[in-house]
């Protein structure tokens, strides 16, 4: 973490893999594969297979698309990093 950016980048990783995480958890719940998302989102499902694991930052389109195929409400917000005084 001594390099320059290396919180920013694993910032970023942390989000990617909470973000892979929730998907792969949700679409368990509802008892659907990889393949079935990936129908249901006009997506492949080697793509499915690398937003689930956290390897890719999808755009907010595709975000879109797999909360409608999960039955699930897109939801972005700005969180402070630091409590103001």
């Amino acid at each position: 973490m001594g390099r320059p950016g290396a919180g920013t980048a694993y910032e970023a990783a942390r989000i990617r893999f909470e973000l892979g995480e929730t998907v792969r958890n949700r679409r368990a719940e509802l008892g659907i594969t990889q393949e079935e998302l990936a129908q249901r989102t006009g997506l492949k499902q080697p793509a499915v297979a690398r937003l689930e694991a956290g390897g890719t930052t999808p755009t907010f389109p595709v975000l879109e698309r797999v909360a409608a195929a999960l039955d699930m409400r897109l939801n972005v917000q700005f969180e402070p990093l630091r409590k103001v005084s």
